[in-house]
């Protein structure tokens, strides 16, 4: 298929996001590549989002109405099975694209049918000459963090390889997205926002696919607390900053590859864990209840593992 004839599709979930999603949408209507169509997942916003969208008569818009928050994860799961494209862009209403952003991205991805999966370079819309984010990276730790986040632009003029992609605007190919999902869902909905694409990029990564940073794809994105320090953090809702801390613990459970290296490593993620239980003793207390949550779910966690480990292994035994 030549990348002219290949179709792509834009999900976006919004909640309150009146003051961004008309530049987002008419940024998706300006791409040089032809968009299939553009799906819309309102998680019952109390703004006048839903009217903003509504007021674009391109029948390519589509607008889902939720009448409750299921979250980024569940919402973008339901906008990507309201497509059928060969190509699904997953892009927050905080951002603006390129226009030439989705025509580069699937141009390489034709090339390249073992990449699932590419983002381009983001930077900050109020500060273009400084990175947003070039994708997701996972340290020895198990903490993943945005490649170049803070960084000068000017140092990532480079593609390359990544760990994988963050769900600000990253282009998933079709074939991975039914290849890697479980149990009928892409990103797992139970983690209702933060590290579902963590959690989706290292999935992909053990069943074989890869990520790829497109620099030559250009968006800007707003971005609220991230650079602006410790204080603002404390403005994220604690119903959020539970699901972020819980979450990073159901991605190591579900995808830590089992054998020495990993008993090895027991220690060292046990130790930084008391230390981040210390910090949460003395900063946020609110956050220790996530154990609760943690503990609730192990069983199924565990199932999802053995699931994922199991598909692993008949893929092995079959090259």
């Amino acid at each position: 298929m030549s990348p002219a004839a290949a179709t792509a599709s834009v999900c976006i979930v919004t909640y309150n996001s009146a003051s961004d999603i008309q530049r987002c949408i008419q940024a998706v209507l300006q791409q040089s590549h032809p968009v299939a169509g553009i799906v819309v997942v309102d998680n019952a916003s109390t703004d006048n989002t839903c009217d903003i969208v509504r007021g674009f008569q391109e029948s390519t818009v589509r607008l889902v109405a939720n009448r409750d928050n299921v979250g980024f994860a569940a919402g973008q799961n339901q906008a990507i099975r309201q497509t059928d494209s060969d190509y699904v862009l997953v892009l927050n209403p905080d951002v603006e694209l390129g226009t030439d952003y989705i025509a580069c991205i699937v141009e390489f991805m034709e090339q390249h049918p073992e990449v699932g999966s590419v983002t381009g370079q983001l930077v900050l819309a109020a500060r273009p000459d400084i990175m947003d984010s070039a994708g997701i990276n996972m340290g020895g730790t198990r903490r993943a963090w945005d490649l170049g986040g803070g960084e000068p632009a000017a140092q990532w003029e480079e593609s390359r390889y990544i760990f994988g992609v963050s769900g600000a605007a990253s282009v998933y190919r079709r074939r991975m997205v039914e290849d890697i999902s479980m149990d009928g869902q892409f990103y797992d909905e139970s983690y209702f926002a933060y590290k579902e694409d963590v959690d989706v990029a290292w999935r992909a990564q053990l069943l074989g696919w890869k990520s790829y940073y497109l620099a030559e794809a250009k968006a800007l994105h707003e971005r609220g607390w991230k650079y602006e320090g410790r204080r603002s953090r404390k403005q994220i809702p604690l119903f959020l900053r539970r699901h972020s801390y819980q979450n990073r613990i159901f991605t190591i459970i579900k995808n830590e590859p089992a054998g020495w290296k990993m008993f090895l490593s027991i220690p060292r993620l046990i130790g930084l864990e008391f230390v981040q239980v210390g910090y949460i003793l003395l900063l946020e207390q609110g956050l220790l209840r996530c154990w609760a949550t943690i503990l609730r779910r192990m069983p199924e966690l565990l199932r999802q593992r053995s699931a994922l480990w199991r598909r692993i292994a008949e893929r092995k035994g079959k090259t």
